[in-house]
């Protein structure tokens, strides 16, 4: 894509920005468009450019108090080629071919080259303080207001230009997986430094393309971290072949460091007034351009700094779609890499599953990106209501939410949090369903809880893992969620989490319905599940008697007292799907017990 510069009346006034190849951007003084500070003449939206076809598109836009000029004539719309430009006030906007590649590293004698050590350098004063310092005072909201890299990219090397008077082009550049300076060969043999130029400006645009030296570059960002100063001219005339392109005399890399900028770096070149052998040649306290590697190395340790800040903040704001608060702050404290480390651990397991979702996806097989942006949704409503009740979400699978509590912190009111996690999901997708129109209308949800031990944190091979839990408990509560399907009931709980449910959680905020002794399929040993209830209400199936009187069913079903049974189950309301399990086993054995009977439902599907 080509760049579009901008010229203002004055050296210092202009920028490059790369043109977006998806959708229009509009030059103006509006928050969201691409400012031009020094033209008086320019308004809040004054034209709309859209690269289309290989030509740009320049539209005058209607609240523009003053003409967009085309070749020396107003025109509100004109498609511009590579190379063409137009004007509007005293700036001259010109579309260039696209940023250039750094140049071979073969090509020119070096007739300096110097690593500039920190040290060399904190001690000394800037001769022009009040200007560098309101220049670097103004980084910190470049940053923070760039939309993107590009962005930020365009807004540094513009601080840059105002910041270095004696640059006549800058860059932002970067090297990416390199190793030591030295393997590179430098002869024109591979292998080469991969660097790229990911932003380039120049004071006066008409003078051209700009192309940084790429053993310059890999000197600087992938040695030591010094900055390393390049000058290609000396005393005479005949000097000149040797300069970058014969239009730079000298050039310095600076290293951006911190993770969040791997591989940056600030390059900068220019030209000299005078004899270079008593400039850059001399010892540096009297170099001419140390201000301007001081002020570029303190843009570059800003730039740094903040950037790791962005980047921890970043991945606190992923982190905190998984993890409770409290799990964030021993995960953000200086113990971390010990808390992810894996551990045995009494943990809470929620498996939650989205019903409905196959037929959907028939139903939406045209609109494959639609319904992921449902499913999307409904995965959200699950997760979010796992950290809001202080769980991890510890995976995401299709159509499936696992989260769990207990780790890194221990957490004795898991399952309570657990009970309140799955009762807050039933009820969102409950409160949507009746809503044709709502982006979760069809959709369900099974749930499945266990308690129990299991191996919790950072899981997985060196190369990669997650945190997550490991054990038998996991498989229990998937399969609970999968068991809900046969017992038609949308919450499951295992043995200890009820019991715990039970003792814990008053009956206006749960209840909980022992359902049967079944026997998964492909398992050996019984479970006792129970149904999670929501507190009684006026849209409430099931009562306080309802429960207690199913209780009692349940008590005759198990001693073999099917008569009984039978009797106190017709009494429960025919809404209620729950007891469906025990009055179909009766029936199914024509309410006669099978020889030994032991009060165990073998189930044959999962």
């Amino acid at each position: 894509m080509p760049d579009l510069i901008a010229q203002g009346p004055r050296p210092e006034d202009t920028w490059r920005r790369p043109v977006p190849a998806a959708g229009p951007v509009v030059l103006g003084r509006d928050a969201d468009a691409w400012p031009v500070p020094w033209e008086p003449f320019l308004s809040r939206r004054h034209a709309e450019l859209t690269w289309r076809a290989g030509r740009l598109k320049v539209r005058r836009l209607p609240d523009a108090a003053n003409p967009v000029f085309h070749a020396g004539q107003p025109d509100d719309g004109f498609d511009l080629a590579v190379g063409g430009a137009f004007v509007i006030g005293r700036t001259v906007f010109t579309l260039a071919d696209s940023r250039p590649t750094p140049s071979p590293p073969g090509d020119r004698v070096l007739l300096e080259a110097r690593t500039i050590t920190h040290g060399e350098l904190e001690r000394l004063k800037f001769r022009d303080a009040p200007h560098r310092l309101d220049v670097l005072s103004k980084l910190p909201g470049v940053i923070s207001s760039a939309t993107n890299d590009a962005d930020l990219f365009g807004r540094l090397t513009d601080m840059l230009l105002a910041g270095v008077p004696r640059a006549d082009a800058v860059a932002v550049v970067a090297v990416e997986d390199v190793g030591p300076v030295e393997l590179f060969d430098y002869a024109g043999g591979p292998p080469e430094p991969p660097v790229k130029v990911l932003h380039w400006d120049r004071r006066r645009a008409g003078e051209g393309a700009f192309e940084p030296s790429r053993r310059l570059v890999a000197e600087a960002v992938a040695g030591d971290g010094q900055t390393v100063l390049h000058v290609w001219t000396g005393p005479g005339a005949e000097a000149a072949q040797y300069t970058l392109q014969g239009r730079f005399d000298w050039a310095f890399c600076v290293p951006v460091p911190g993770d969040g900028c791997r591989g940056w770096g600030l390059y900068v070149a220019g030209r000299f007034a005078g004899d270079p052998t008593t400039t850059v040649l001399a010892p540096l306290p009297s170099n001419e351009l140390r201000d301007d590697v001081k002020f570029t190395e303190l843009v570059a340790e800003v730039v740094g700094a903040l950037r790791q800040v962005q980047v921890l903040r970043e991945q606190q704001g992923v982190f905190r779609r998984f993890f409770s608060p409290g799990v964030m702050g021993v995960l953000s404290g200086a113990d971390a890499p010990q808390a992810l480390e894996p551990r045995e651990a009494d943990v809470t397991v929620l498996f939650c599953d989205l019903r409905g979702f196959s037929r959907k996806a028939e139903e939406s097989a045209g609109d494959l990106m639609g319904l992921l942006t449902r499913v999307s949704t409904a995965l959200g409503v699950m997760t979010r209501n796992i950290v809001a009740n202080r769980g991890a979400v510890a995976d995401v699978l299709g159509d499936a939410a696992m989260g769990f509590w207990g780790w890194p912190l221990d957490d004795p009111a898991g399952p309570e949090n657990a009970a309140r996690a799955a009762l807050d999901i039933s009820a969102a997708f409950d409160s949507v369903s009746r809503d044709p129109g709502h982006s979760l209308a069809g959709f369900r949800a099974g749930i499945g809880i266990a308690t129990g031990r299991a191996v919790a944190g950072g899981i997985g091979t060196p190369e990669q893992a997650k945190v997550t839990v490991f054990g038998p408990v996991v498989n229990l509560a998937a399969r609970l969620e999968g068991m809900t399907k046969a017992l038609r009931v949308p919450v499951l709980l295992d043995e200890p989490t009820a019991e715990a449910v039970r003792a814990r959680l008053p009956r206006d905020v749960a209840r909980v319905r022992r359902l049967a002794k079944v026997l998964p399929f492909g398992l050996e040993t019984p479970q006792v599940v129970a149904e999670l209830v929501p507190p009684a209400g006026p849209d409430s199936v099931l009562t306080g008697d309802h429960l207690a009187d199913y209780e009692a069913a349940l008590e005759a079903f198990l001693a073999g007292d099917w008569v009984r049974a039978y009797e106190l189950l017709h009494q429960l309301p025919p809404q209620d799907q729950g007891k469906d399990l025990l009055t179909g086993f009766i029936l199914g054995h024509n309410r006669t017990p099978p020889p030994g009977w032991d009060g165990v439902i073998p189930l044959t599907t999962k």
